[in-house]
């Protein structure tokens, strides 16, 4: 195994408490006679654990060593893997050196384990060629990236050469990417030490735009602006304003997985985190993905400067934004920093001699966004249409429970749970849902 390790050039730089150069050296040391066999065996036991433990985040099944050094291919990333990314291939030189990793990745696929665990009687490489995992619902691992590794896991394994091989992963990275803004849709960050590291978000919510009835008129706005983006046209910043519960967070949700396929990705900022958005947009902006910087519920009180650090990044800072990255935020605002009614006065004395100023100040953050998408409260007669469409996508029938009866109960539900809304419709459903499954 350690021969075909050393082989390793572009893929050669993986860190030294990988699960794979750890087994390199415990092998090694094997074949070179260091070691008793119960210290032997003891290490090889610590990697099959670290190995078991991945797999349980990951959903792996069958063959743990295969998903393994596939995960291991379509998450490192090394200059080739990057120059891939959502294009695919070229021709060069490094192909060559490429081709070459990728004939000791095919040693590893066959690595023979019979030899080291007849000599140390284990049988752990077997039973992990041939697991069975225990079922997990989703919300247990990574389900999106656990269906990617097994499927090229497969391929990877029936791969009749190396030329083969090449095209099977390069070909994963033009149509996914390579590590975590490949296979993740959405992310978070922490800063630690002037540093940006990101974290993916498992599990996001599978909610599609159809999924959201109602606001026809809004979703096009959405779609046309991010398609356009996506596509490499010109397009605009977008805030999504009004009334709570109406669908807005919900509806960048979705146009998130309606476009991960064309290379979108998500991150989300929560306001304190402000004073590193130039951080992040320097860490993401010569990937060969489109980004959205996600910012929910946004406000600012009166005495908050925080929308400064915003203001400068979106338009107005000495560096042009990359054409790569948007912003798409919502708010229960309209104008997003809370206004007095002595701002709108510039005549009353104060400390701040110009009142006219301040106000324009207050309104040039929303003016940053291109586009403007609102938000309101859907009318009696289109929340009832939202209930009854609501309740039967989620499998409550006509048999059940009636339109009629449906709204008639509905109607009652939300006078005592926040009004109408798409949100109160939601939990009626799920109330509903509730009661019909315990047989109420």
């Amino acid at each position: 195994m350690y021969k075909s390790i050393s082989k390793l050039l572009v893929y050669g730089d993986m860190p030294k408490d990988s699960i794979l150069m750890q087994l390199g050296g415990i092998f090694k040391d094997f074949d070179e006679g260091r070691g008793t066999r119960d210290e032997l065996v003891s290490r090889i036991f610590t990697q099959i654990k670290h190995l078991l433990a991945v797999a349980t985040d990951y959903g792996f099944d069958d063959n743990l060593w295969h998903n393994y050094l596939t995960f291991l291919l379509i998450t490192e990333e090394n200059p080739f893997a990057l120059t891939c990314e959502k294009v695919g291939a070229g021709n060069g030189t490094v192909n060559n050196f490429v081709r070459s990793d990728y004939c000791a990745f095919m040693e590893l696929f066959d690595f023979d384990f019979g030899p080291i665990e007849e000599a140390l009687g284990i049988d752990c490489f077997t039973q992990i060629s041939h697991y069975k995992a225990i079922g997990k619902k989703d919300l247990m691992y990574n389900k999106n990236v656990s269906e990617k590794v097994r499927a090229l896991s497969k391929k990877l394994e029936k791969a009749a050469d190396v030329d083969e091989f090449f095209d099977c992963v390069t070909g994963f990275y033009r149509d996914y990417g390579v590590g975590m803004f490949g296979l993740n849709k959405a992310f978070r960050f922490k800063s630690e030490n002037g540093r940006i590291r990101f974290l993916p978000i498992n599990n996001m919510d599978t909610v599609m735009l159809d999924d959201l009835i109602g606001y026809e008129i809004q979703k096009k706005k959405l779609i046309d602006n991010t398609e356009a983006f996506v596509q490499g046209r010109s397009a605009n910043n977008v805030l999504l304003f009004g009334d709570s519960g109406t669908g807005k967070s919900t509806s960048i949700k979705a146009i998130v997985n309606q476009y991960y396929d064309q290379g979108l990705r998500m991150i989300e900022i929560y306001k304190y985190q402000f004073v590193d958005l130039s951080n992040v947009i320097a860490s993401i902006k010569n990937r060969n993905y489109r980004f959205i910087i996600y910012m929910d519920d946004l406000s600012f009180e009166a005495d908050e400067s925080e929308y400064k650090f915003l203001k400068a990044v979106i338009e107005g800072g000495v560096e042009t934004k990359p054409e790569n990255i948007l912003i798409y935020a919502t708010s229960n605002r309209r104008h997003l920093i809370k206004e007095e009614w002595g701002d709108r006065n510039d005549m009353e004395y104060t400390a701040d001699v110009h009142r006219s100023d301040t106000m324009e100040e207050k309104m040039s953050l929303v003016n940053r966004f291109g586009v403007q998408i609102s938000y309101i409260k859907p009318s009696k007669k289109e929340y009832n249409s939202i209930v009854v469409g609501l309740a039967r996508r989620s499998g409550i029938t006509e048999e059940m429970m009636t339109d009629e009866e449906l709204c008639a109960k509905a109607n009652v539900w939300e006078l005592s749970h926040g009004g109408v809304s798409g949100r109160t419709a939601q939990q009626f459903i799920n109330y509903v849902k509730g009661t019909l499954e315990y047989g109420d």
